[in-house]
């Protein structure tokens, strides 16, 4: 079900500076005016995951928004020691308590995000701090590891 909203130009650049130069840890993305997937913030690289879910929740509790997220975690396959991974996930962030004609529009433009985001490992979709959590995120992301 597409909603008709474009993803805005400067998305692309972003998307290569978070997956290949490293640059930012996160960004946030909302709708402009019904029409348009836009950059809304970047996280520096050194920001926390503390700091990612603390943005969500201050944009209120009426609001959606889309994140993507160069997500850092320790895993270890059998017999071998800990190893760093890192996983960039896109999620879909629609509280419970936005009105239902935003959470529709959010729902339906995610794919337009999906195909501009080439190469994302995972989607999550959260509609609480729960879902958003990072033991939550991290278990999503250690779900298509081989162990």
């Amino acid at each position: 079900m597409a909603s008709g909203v474009k993803v805005s130009d400067d998305i692309h650049k972003a998307y290569t500076d978070i997956k290949k130069s490293k640059k930012y840890r996160y960004i946030i993305f909302h709708i402009k005016d019904d029409k348009e997937i836009c950059i809304e913030t970047y996280g520096d690289r050194d920001a926390s995951y503390d700091d990612y879910l603390e943005h969500l929740s201050n944009v209120g509790p009426e609001q959606c928004r889309y994140g993507l997220y160069d997500f850092e975690y320790e895993h270890a396959c059998q017999g071998t020691s800990d190893t760093k991974k890192q996983k960039l996930f896109l999620m879909s962030w629609c509280p419970d308590t936005a009105k239902i004609k935003k959470k529709m529009l959010y729902s339906s433009s995610f794919d337009a995000l999906k195909h501009a985001l080439e190469g994302v490992g995972k989607y999550i979709q959260a509609t609480d701090m729960a879902e958003a959590s990072y033991e939550c995120v991290l278990e999503k992301c250690r779900s298509t590891d081989r162990s």
